[in-house]
This record gives structure tokens, sequence and C-alpha cells, in this order.
């Protein structure tokens, strides 16, 4: 058991000590049978070892379908924390509090990304197919500043039209709608399971990783260096990563829509994305931009898009990014949690963007600990 001068570190996800029969109750399951009979044979001690891994390996395939919701759940349980203790204050009450944060994280964060995901990931197809159907490099950094959808079919003038436009992308109606529903329904389960874990781990996370030290098979001191690496890699890339990313990408939108750049929606959190890519940054959006407008004879919008990405969005990078790494530094090199982000994205798709990176930083601790037990003869 963890005693309050010796808290792990991920027991600061919540400060509740209680009485429960939740999972981080440590003495649930050793009732009066305990100790009754003979005791357990070697070879039933490790028949016992063995079905103990594969109920967990079982019970980890499980949830895996889960895995991105409920790692984002923990590391934003995690970050909630000073809040929620602030808020416990002042509604008088853990639960009171909890609801308060979770509201509010829906509100002001989950909602809004949700909602710029969607917009992004349209505009984005929307834009590919534009670039490939372009026959020359110019045709495509010209295709950047085009309005316009990716198939180019003209609205319907009349309902001879409509019926015809119908005729043509009927049959694909019904598949479409399907993998819309299918991807929504996915989406809604991957939303409750995120917003449950914050709930969960925001009451009872404290004891749940009591019963983690108490239970995983190894040593308080491994399981603490894993859970502080676990903080560490959350922390950097919501706030070290994602705050100066959100910046950049906020400035950029409203230059970009200043300027008159078409789908400016799309191109602001495409510059932000890109601020993470070592060496040319934002510079991967906004230069192909202006060397669009001067393309199409807009001399003094390019003039004025290059400067405003060098001193206003690159100057962004250069200053905020300091102060986010102070609240949320990753104990990675940029150049290896680049490799890992865009690793992830190759193998996993979106989710890996935080699986990349988790993996590594995990990895990294795991060599540090066995080096350690070398050292000392272990």
């Amino acid at each position: 058991m963890t005693g309050p001068s010796a808290k792990p570190p991920l027991a600061a996800v919540v400060g509740h000590d209680s009485p429960g029969e939740a999972i981080g109750d440590p003495g649930r399951g050793r009732g009066g049978d305990a100790g009754a009979g003979p005791p357990a044979t070697a070879a039933q001690r490790a028949t016992l070892r063995a079905l103990a891994y594969v109920l967990v390996a079982s019970s980890l395939l499980l949830v895996w379908s889960s895995w991105a919701s409920i790692v984002l759940a923990a590391w934003t349980a995690i970050l909630a924390r000073p809040a929620l203790v602030r808020l416990e204050r002042l509604f008088r009450g853990r639960r009171a509090a909890t609801a308060a944060v979770v509201l509010s994280l829906v509100a002001v964060i989950v909602v809004p990304l949700i909602a710029c995901v969607v917009v992004v990931t349209s505009g984005a197809r929307d834009l590919a197919a534009s670039l490939v159907r372009a026959p020359t490099a110019r045709g495509a950094l010209e295709a950047l500043l085009a309005n316009g959808s990716a198939d180019g079919a003209p609205a319907p003038a009349d309902v001879a039209s409509l019926i015809a436009l119908v005729e043509r992308y009927g049959a694909n109606a019904w598949a479409l709608g399907a993998r819309i529903a299918g991807a929504a329904s996915r989406g809604l389960v991957d939303l409750f399971v995120y917003v449950a874990g914050v709930v969960f781990l925001l009451l009872d996370g404290e004891r749940a990783w009591a019963w983690t030290l108490e239970h995983a098979p190894l040593s308080r001191r491994h399981l603490e260096r894993f859970g502080a690496a676990f903080r560490e890699t959350g922390s950097g890339l919501l706030l070290g990563v994602g705050l100066t990313t959100a910046a950049q990408a906020i400035a950029a939108t409203v230059i970009y829509a200043a300027l008159g750049v078409p789908r400016a929606w799309l191109f602001g959190p495409l510059t932000g994305v890109a601020s993470v890519v070592p060496l040319v940054g934002s510079a991967l959006v906004w230069a192909p931009l202006a060397v669009g407008f001067a393309l199409a004879g807009a001399a003094p919008k390019a003039v004025a898009l290059a400067a405003l990405g060098v001193l206003v969005i690159g100057t962004i990078d250069n200053v905020l990014r300091p102060v986010f790494s102070k609240m949320g530094a990753l104990d990675m090199h940029v150049y290896l949690l680049v490799i890992a982000i865009f690793g992830g994205l190759a193998t996993m798709g979106a989710a890996g963007a935080a699986f990349g990176p988790l993996l590594v930083r995990m990895t990294i601790e795991a060599l540090r600990l066995h080096r350690e037990e070398q050292a000392q003869g272990g």
C-alpha cells in the first residue's frame, strides 16, 4: 500500500482515500478463505502464473480497440488534477468537482476538437484530390489557392440534372452511408470510453494505481518510473507540443483568412501540424501558399504571407515553444519525437500520433532501468 509520505507519480491523478470496493481496494479478494487448505505445489503455482498471464493478455486484447481513448483519459485526468483539487474546495465534494471538470473539458476542448478534426479531414480529402489531378508542379501550387470540390461536379440546375446526378452516384450511396454510420458509432463509443475513463480516474485513480503497485509483476520502483514516464509523455504531447501546435494553427488561420487564402480553415490546422517537423516547420505549408500567390499574379499577397510566416507564425514557435515546454517537457529528442509520431501515424492511423511517442518513451525508460539494474549487479 502507498502511504501519504510516498505517493507514486500516477497517484496524483486523484486524492481519494475513502474505503470502498473499487479495484483500488488492495484488501478485496483476501477474505476469510485466505490460507485455507494445503499450500500449492510448484506445478500448481506455475499453472496459476501461466493462467494469470493468459487472462491478462486476453483482457488487454479485449480493450485494445479503445486503448487510445483510455490513454487519453489517463493523461487528461493527470493534467486536470490541479483544477480538480481547487474545485473540490469550492464545491465541497469530489463528485461535484469531477462533474464540473468533465463538463468543462467536453464543452471547451472535446467538442471543438472533434468538429475541427471532422472539417479538416473532409477538406484534406478534397485538397488531395485536386493536387493529384494537377498535371504539373505549377498546377499543383495554383490548385492550393483554387476553390471547388474534389470531383468537380456542378450543382444540379434542374430536376433532370438532379435525377442524372442521383443515377450517377446512387449506387455508392448506401455503402457510403453505412461507412459514415459505422465511423460515427465507433466515434461515439470512443468518446464514451474517454469520458467515462476521465470520470473514473478523477474519482478512483489513486486506488487503482495502489492496486496496480501491489499486484503487477514488477517492483514498485520500476512501476513508479514507468508511471512517471507515462505522465511525462502525456504532458509533453498535450502541453508542450499540443499548445504550440494550437497557437500556430490559430495564428495561421487568421492570417490566411485575412489574405483571402481559400480553405483557410484547412491550411491553418495543417500549418500547426507541420510545426513539429524539424528545420522546415510551419513553412512547409505557408511557403507553397506564398508561391501560389506569386504564380497567380498576386505579388503583394505573396510578399505579405512570406513576411507574416517568418515574423509571426515562425516567431510563435520560437517564443511559445520554450514556455509550453516548461509546462510539459518530454525527455525525447525532437527528431526521435517526429519519427515516433509519423511512424505511429503510418502504422496505426491517427491514434498512432500518441501511441508512437508513448511506446518510444517507455522503451527508453525500460532500457534505462535495465542499465541501472546491471550496474547494481541485479
